[in-house]
């Protein structure tokens, strides 16, 4: 027992070989909507393998998904992209993360301009991906449509020192 009189708990950790069911339940626990369960998982698979490149990848979707409710996954979510071995795997999450962040952002605030900035920076990155994209996937092209969708729906723009001068 701690001074405070609360207990300490120990994590248990997994097999290796339990991996590849743990991935699962963390996909799925996604798809449910509970990024909360879907992280805790991947946070013990990287304890065990922390180059497992399918659990960063949910890592860093789990962590995103939880934008709107959490400022604190931000950073966290884009310090797990830096342990992706794939150049577009690291350029697309990074799009991922700005994206998400604008879509919160969105959803939280009035300023409007900021979430054009991060649409925009997230096309950027999708951009950077597309270059790198292996053959047939289309991630990095769909997610810069749904940006550009999203900016007209809204009709954001950027804020007004940003906007181009007219020619005189």
């Amino acid at each position: 027992m701690s001074r405070l009189g609360r207990v300490e708990f120990e994590l248990k950790a997994i097999s290796a070989d339990g991996i590849p069911h743990a991935l699962e339940k963390a996909e799925r626990y996604r798809l449910l909507n509970d990024p909360e369960q879907a992280e805790s998982i991947c946070r013990d698979i990287l304890a065990v393998d922390g180059d497992n490149q399918d659990a960063l990848r949910v890592m860093v979707l789990a962590l995103t998904d939880q934008f709107q409710t959490s400022h604190r996954t931000v950073r966290e979510a884009r310090q797990y992209i830096v342990a992706l071995a794939d150049a577009y795997d690291r350029a697309y999450f990074t799009g991922i993360v700005f994206e998400r962040e604008a879509r919160a952002f969105l959803e939280r605030s009035a300023v409007q301009s900021a979430a054009y900035d991060g649409f925009r920076q997230a096309m950027d990155w999708y951009e950077k991906a597309e270059a790198q994209r292996p053959p047939g996937n289309v991630d990095a092209m769909l997610r810069w449509n749904s940006c550009v969708r999203t900016i007209e729906r809204e009709k954001l723009e950027p804020a007004d020192d940003e906007r181009e001068l007219p020619l005189e």
